[in-house]
């Protein structure tokens, strides 16, 4: 069995130990670093609860990630750090797998041009839970079928960008699926903002709960009737079996793969 070595990037973040643990978990993978600007210098043993693990948390630089040279480096931090992040592991020859969200279409077009110059390959997912994919495709299906369609999405209060990268990327497939543009109409807003922002004429909501965690509703309307499709994730484990399915697929790819659904075979 060919064992994955993999570094994470925000290890000391509620998502960072999560996959720490699930890395740790795999028989497949091998966690050799881990990086965070938050608990410097700690043993990374200490913070999860496992004697014997002597991985310390460092800042992640082109001299410390060429030094460890991971196979993979799974990036959970940040929208303002996490494309400094993407471009320092495609020049030490790391393969990324990033969970980061608020990464904007111009974003996306630099860092295909730096996979593609690079050689490697990269998977970016705005949502790791496998449930979260399934609804997002299911969305796709839908549209089809009736008219129109709004988007509520719901998170923790930690979350500092809106909408989030999933909804954003829902509004994106139920896009190019669509048979034809809902009709122009305009909206009284007695208040500014009242109707949600707009993504491809896609109305999207953003609520942020303390209590939350990943929820999405994409709500169908159509003539008498509706059609609500709605993911929950409770706990942040449901997104491990998508980010372990991503770092075994991220080596043997070639380019950019932006959202998980393109690892996934779905029935016809």
């Amino acid at each position: 069995m060919e064992i994955i070595s993999v570094a994470v990037n925000g290890a000391y973040g509620r998502m960072g130990r999560e996959v720490c643990r699930a890395i740790l978990q795999e028989e497949s993978t091998e966690l050799v670093g881990a990086f965070d600007l938050h608990g410097l210098g700690q043993n990374l043993g200490d913070v999860l609860g496992k004697p014997g693990l002597e991985i310390t948390i460092k800042e992640l630089t082109r001299e410390v990630l060429e030094k460890i040279k991971p196979a993979v480096l799974v990036d959970f931090t940040t929208p303002m750090a996490v494309i400094q992040n993407i471009e320092i592991a495609l020049q030490c020859g790391v393969r990324p797998v990033v969970g980061t969200t608020g990464i904007t279409h111009i974003d996306l077009l630099n860092i295909t041009q730096w996979v593609e110059k690079s050689g490697l390959s990269a998977v970016i997912a705005p949502n790791f839970a496998l449930g979260a994919v399934l609804m997002m495709k299911f969305a796709s299906m839908a549209v089809r079928y009736f008219p129109q369609v709004e988007i509520i999405e719901l998170h923790h209060d930690k979350k500092i960008d809106a909408p989030s990268g999933t909804a954003l990327k829902t509004a994106e497939m139920i896009a190019s699926e669509r048979l034809k543009d809902p009709p122009e109409k305009d909206d009284l807003l007695k208040l500014p903002g009242a109707r949600g922002a707009l993504q491809d004429k896609i109305h999207i909501h953003s609520i942020r709960l303390n209590g939350l965690v990943a929820h999405q509703e994409v709500i169908f309307g159509g003539p008498g009737q509706t059609l609500t499709i709605r993911h929950d994730s409770f706990d942040r484990s449901s997104f491990m079996p998508g980010v372990i399915l991503a770092v075994k697929k991220v080596p043997k790819l070639k380019g950019l793969v932006y959202g998980l659904e393109n690892l996934i075979e779905f029935l016809a």
